[in-house]
């Protein structure tokens, strides 16, 4: 998947990812993608209640080796 911004949390907890997550997302358009990675566990339920709460769309989450990747389209 193509995202037109990443952004690496690699080490930092709860609600660090959300809130360089969100201020990424001010900095782009809607409807582009934004990809997180992260290596908090907490992160995939933390930007499940990020969409619904935002409005901006996650449209997946993967983990593989202890790294959470997340991609949110801006709404």
């Amino acid at each position: 998947m193509h995202a037109q911004k990443e952004l690496d949390t690699r080490g930092l907890n709860c609600p660090l990812p959300i809130l360089k997550a969100k201020k990424a997302l001010t900095d782009m358009h809607s409807g582009e993608i934004l990809k997180v990675v992260s290596t908090d566990p907490g992160s995939t339920r933390d930007f499940q209640a990020f969409a619904r709460q935002t409005g901006n769309e996650l449209i997946s989450q993967t983990s593989e080796n202890d790294e959470f990747v997340h991609y949110i389209r801006r709404r």
